[in-house]
């Protein structure tokens, strides 16, 4: 499954719904094309109108080509800040929340290696509260020292919470550095110290604002109970005069292949459960190996019928949780497998399952039934999640970033046509021990109990 809380591939918020419809048998149900129009603005702003008539809601979605990948490495965490500065008002609104409630909506954010995402969802009527909304931050935030000052507080204080008072909360601190010595992938979303963001100017953030929130640096999706003829032009009026920004062409270094195991144990650590993370180094969101890899993780452990939930929790009883799944990077991501061995069991024996049940699938074609079972599984966590005018708007948006929103309508046939082979040779290429980073966690024997 993939992992990045963006609902990009099969992963979505109807995930859990889906498994009475995980029979195996080839799906006949046909996927719903999904229709939409594109327009760019003058700006450069780009604009996707998707006609939904059988609600009363639309989404209004704003995606930023930004995220932790665009920051200097003596300066992360600020498309993270962001997120949180986004909402601390702008030039004639001070308070986003109240003016979407009083619509009858909800908004919210999230922030990623790759995108900065905001939306609104709200009565169709209301929709051009969402376009002020956004088109004034996109125009100017409130840039005061006092703003500034508060969220990096907050943003301080969640990341002492999250990272370094939570159990395993630093935990893709230490996987990011293992697995990415070059790439910016080598920090987490929420950066790599504090220090980062509570050092931050009132000069750093304008310029960080003005290079990346920029309608030349956007993607804006209407989803719902709208017609295109209505909203484009709501969209120039509000959208059309805001000045575009000069972007640059992004440069990221290459991260160079990985030659030799990786590994990090960290002794004492203040944790309730000794635990196991392998991390392999895997294709990017566009490859075309990304629907394997992503199918791959799926046969592994998705669900109460996965091999690793049959083998290794329910029949040796060697975990008392393990799963597995992909982190959906655009660049080069990584594939994820972490477990907590039961009690009485060693973190070699527990290891040591693992690596027998990678060579299985490295060695041995997945059965077709098994292989099916997983695709119709992604299968209906795809349909299920296009119920929703938001999951619409936000995958419409992300694709377009990918290179075409038209991909929202082939995904499930990409899943389709993976066939047993290709599990096969992906595993081979992939679930190799030169190829993995190792984070073991010991934990101490005074807290374990």
């Amino acid at each position: 499954m993939t992992f990045l809380p963006v609902m990009q591939g099969h992963f979505s918020i109807f995930a859990g719904l889906c498994g009475f419809c995980c029979v195996a048998q080839r799906s006949k149900r046909k996927k719903p094309v999904i229709k939409f129009s594109k327009t760019v603005l003058d700006n450069g702003l780009r604009v996707i109108v998707h006609e939904e008539k059988g609600t009363p809601l639309v989404a209004f979605n704003v995606l930023y080509d930004v995220g932790s990948k665009d920051e200097s490495p003596g300066r992360t965490g600020f498309a993270h800040l962001f997120e949180h500065l986004m909402f601390g008002g702008s030039a004639n609104i001070p308070d986003f929340d109240t003016p979407v409630q009083n619509a009858g909506g909800e908004n919210n954010a999230f922030t990623n290696s790759d995108v900065t995402n905001f939306y609104e969802v709200l009565p169709a009527n209301n929709l051009e509260v969402a376009m002020w909304l956004e088109s004034d931050r996109m125009n100017c935030l409130n840039f005061s020292q006092e703003v500034l000052d508060v969220q990096k507080r907050v943003v301080v204080e969640e990341f002492k919470e999250t990272c370094l008072n939570e159990p395993y909360g630093d935990v893709w601190h230490h996987i990011s550095e293992l697995a990415y010595k070059v790439h910016p992938y080598q920090w987490p979303t929420i950066g790599k110290v504090p220090e980062h963001v509570e050092q931050a100017t009132l000069d750093e953030v304008k310029e960080f604002f003005y290079r990346h929130y920029r309608p030349n640096n956007a993607i804006v999706v209407i989803s719902g109970n709208v017609r295109e003829a209505q909203v484009l032009p709501l969209v120039e009026k509000w959208f059309g005069d805001i000045p575009p920004g000069p972007l640059r062409k992004r440069q990221l270094p290459a991260e160079p292949p990985q030659t030799e195991m990786r590994s990090k144990v960290i002794d004492n650590a203040p944790v309730p459960m000794d635990s196991i993370y392998l991390a392999f180094r895997m294709c990017g969101r566009t490859d075309a190996d990304y629907y394997t890899t992503d199918l791959l993780s799926d046969v592994l452990s998705n669900g109460a019928s996965s091999r690793f939930y049959q083998r290794l929790l329910k029949d040796r009883q060697l975990f008392s949780a393990i799963d597995c799944y992909i982190s959906g990077t655009i660049d080069p991501g990584l594939f994820i497998i972490e477990g907590k061995p039961a009690e009485g069991i060693s973190l070699e024996e527990a290891e040591d399952a693992i690596w027998s049940e990678l060579a299985l699938v490295r060695n041995e074609l997945v059965e077709e039934e098994e292989l099916q079972k997983v695709k119709n599984k992604v299968e209906s966590s795809l349909l299920f999640s296009e119920m929703s005018v938001l999951n619409k708007a936000i995958n419409l948006a992300f694709f377009e970033l990918l290179g075409d929103a038209d991909l929202i309508n082939q995904e499930i046939d990409a899943y389709r046509q993976v066939q047993q082979k290709d599990i096969l040779r992906v595993a081979n290429d992939i679930l190799r021990k030169e190829n993995c980073c190792r984070l073991i966690y010991r934990t101490n024997e005074e807290l374990k109990n």
